[in-house]
């Protein structure tokens, strides 16, 4: 019993950071990272196939920021 929970533990933490690095991937390539979350979660690991094979380049991050910007 204890194992089960210790099992279904480490999934559920696995699964938690994985959605939240593909959320972060797709927000620094400058897609939705919520919609991206949703196609892997319904389509699972056809998905995630699709998803890093269409996914873009990551944007460039000026190094000054939003200080960049001119005024």
């Amino acid at each position: 019993m204890v194992i089960k929970v210790l099992v279904g533990g480490i999934a559920i933490f696995l699964a938690v950071v994985f959605f939240v690095w593909l959320m972060r991937d797709a927000e620094s390539r400058g897609k939705s990272g919520c919609l991206v979350c949703l196609m892997v979660l319904f389509l699972e690991i056809p998905g995630l196939i699709i998803w890093l094979l269409i996914r873009p380049e990551k944007m460039q991050e000026s190094p000054l920021g939003d200080q960049s910007r001119e005024q």
